[in-house]
């Protein structure tokens, strides 16, 4: 094995993990751990290190088709096949159990149908927004219905069942929704299919403005340090959309198809996927570039620094686990566990919020 390789035997037999030289001391030194959602092999995976021994922890979790990830504060939420989850860490500050210093516990799950949910995001008021990919258009959760709409993009006439022109990503900004990335532009019935090479476009929420044409299949819109982060996933590029040009200015390229985007000070944490079948690539530019380079389509993560675009740190995997779809930071976590819903665990964990006194 390359030196420059380290190897992660994972709790799942079907997943092998390879990681450069410093990884793990980075992800140490940034007191965080990040968490993956693979809708494909239907896994949450958490990726942590263990401060006793100084090497990379890996937990997953069973769940159907999960895609959006949302942190905020001790909780998570995840986007699944017709519900989006609510976690939160039921440890105290300090605590350790079983070698996890964050214990996530399902808490409460909204019920949405199957909506092809794509980003999630919870607002500065603490709702649940997402990507209504069916029904292209932002929504929120509801109470009494499968969702509240709450924007949708100018070129979308009327709300409909059909998946007109796949919005898929959701910046926000100041708490609010911002930009939202659609692999096209048409008001057709799946026309998003004939518009993957180049009709992918950012609209601006406030406005309705398209604010950037001409991109391939753009994934994961994120708002960082006052500047617009988008993933051309169809170039494999990571890059910022100049908000007074309206030009996307790639960063890096990446040997993958790119989906999931957080970020932690300079650095940027890209997924990367190899589907299963080439086919995915057919007709882009991305498939163009991997040729070129001689390179085969890599699962994983890498870390870039957004300000020299220098990949510093990957992350590979080679299994069952090929097709990711979102990455998210875990702040001040390093070793993280989460209760299934299949245990006898969810029964025994029972935690109180506050104390009566006098009682």
């Amino acid at each position: 094995m390359p030196k420059s390789l380290k190897k992660v035997d994972a709790a799942n037999a079907g997943l092998q993990m390879f990681t450069s030289r410093q990884f793990v001391p980075w992800l140490a030194s940034i007191g965080a751990a990040l968490v993956v959602t693979t809708y494909q092999s239907g896994k949450i995976i958490f990726i942590g290190t263990n401060p006793a021994t100084g090497k990379m922890t890996v937990f997953e979790r069973t769940l159907e088709r999960p895609m959006g990830l949302a942190v905020s504060g001790n909780t998570f939420s995840v986007a699944s096949l017709y519900q989006i989850y609510t976690f939160a860490d039921v440890l105290d500050g300090g605590q350790v159990v079983t070698g996890s210093d964050a214990l996530y516990v399902p808490r409460y799950s909204c019920f949405t149908g199957d909506l092809d949910v794509h980003d999630l995001a919870r607002s500065g008021d603490g709702e649940l927004i997402f990507a209504n990919t069916l029904f292209s258009c932002l929504a929120a959760t509801s109470s009494t219905h499968s969702f509240r709409p709450i924007w949708k993009p100018p070129f979308i006439t009327r709300l409909a069942e059909e998946d007109r022109c796949h919005l898929n990503g959701l910046a926000m900004r100041d708490g609010k929704p911002a930009y939202v990335t659609a692999i096209g532009s048409g008001d057709v019935a799946d026309s998003w299919r004939d518009h993957r090479v180049s009709g992918g476009v950012v609209v601006d929420v406030a406005t309705d403005e398209i604010i950037c044409r001409g991109l391939s299949m753009p994934h994961s819109p994120r708002w960082h340090d006052d500047r617009l982060y988008v993933l051309n996933s169809g170039r494999g590029e990571i890059g910022s959309i100049d908000l007074r040009t309206g030009n996307f200015e790639p960063i890096a390229f990446l040997p993958g198809y790119l989906r999931g985007l957080s970020f932690i000070g300079n650095y940027a944490i890209v997924g990367l996927s190899a589907p299963r079948e080439n086919r995915t690539f057919d007709g882009l530019e991305l498939q163009a570039r991997l040729d070129k380079a001689a390179m085969t389509p890599r699962s994983g993560l890498s870390v870039i620094n957004i300000k020299t675009g220098d990949v510093v740190h990957w992350l590979t995997m080679e299994g069952i686990f090929t097709e990711l779809y979102d990455v998210a930071v875990l702040p001040g976590v390093r070793n993280p566990s989460m209760i299934g819903f299949k245990t006898d665990e969810i029964r025994r964990v029972i935690s109180m919020d506050g104390n009566l006194q006098g009682s």
